[in-house]
């Protein structure tokens, strides 16, 4: 998909180096990739401490029974 945008071209600069990246289009669709991962991990991280476990829950048991 073919795509016109206005970027900084000192931030795209600045990103080229950094990443280490031979083209503008690699930097971008990096860039693209880490924002959805860092968000995605920042929605897994808001779900620690939400899980109820089962108290009763007794792996070595079921462990022992597996044998």
């Amino acid at each position: 998909m073919a795509t016109n945008l206005a970027i900084d071209d000192v931030l795209l600069e600045e990103a080229l180096v950094t990443g280490k990246l031979k083209t503008k289009k690699d930097t971008v669709n990096q860039a693209l990739m880490e924002f959805i991962q860092r968000r995605k991990s920042a929605e897994i991280l808001s779900l620690f401490g939400t899980i109820e476990y089962d108290e009763d829950y007794d792996y070595k048991k079921i462990r022992l029974e597996r044998q």
